[in-house]
């Protein structure tokens, strides 16, 4: 799926594999195993690298294709902690931070699992 992500987005923006590893700086070997799900647990460093050249989210890169439908109402819990999130400090565009972190985690996760 993230390869697959991978270069659904690098093709859009017109590079090649080798001007994506180049600018990423990675080998273009390691890049073309990720993009062939051969490798299918990057780095978040590799990930970070990847989609800052493509001017993207991580999150972008590790989405499926399904869309989950969103519940019509919020659990108290979930927005009590979004309640003290706030109170903390804590601004929207860091959560989306760690919104990514933890997808990349999850995503991380889901693809170390043996099968």
């Amino acid at each position: 799926m993230i390869g697959k992500n991978i270069k659904e987005i690098r093709k859009r923006r017109g590079y090649t594999l080798s001007d994506l590893a180049e600018k990423a700086n990675i080998s273009k070997s390691y890049l073309s195993n990720i993009e062939r799900d051969l490798n299918k647990n990057p780095s978040l460093q590799i990930m970070n690298k990847i989609a800052s050249v493509l001017n993207v989210d991580i999150s972008s890169l590790l989405k499926n294709d399904t869309v989950l439908d969103m519940p019509l109402c919020i659990e108290k819990e979930w927005a009590e902690l979004v309640y003290e999130l706030k109170e903390l400090g804590v601004d929207k565009k860091q959560i989306q931070q760690y919104k990514t972190l933890i997808q990349f985690i999850k995503w991380q996760k889901q693809n170390s699992e043996p099968k």
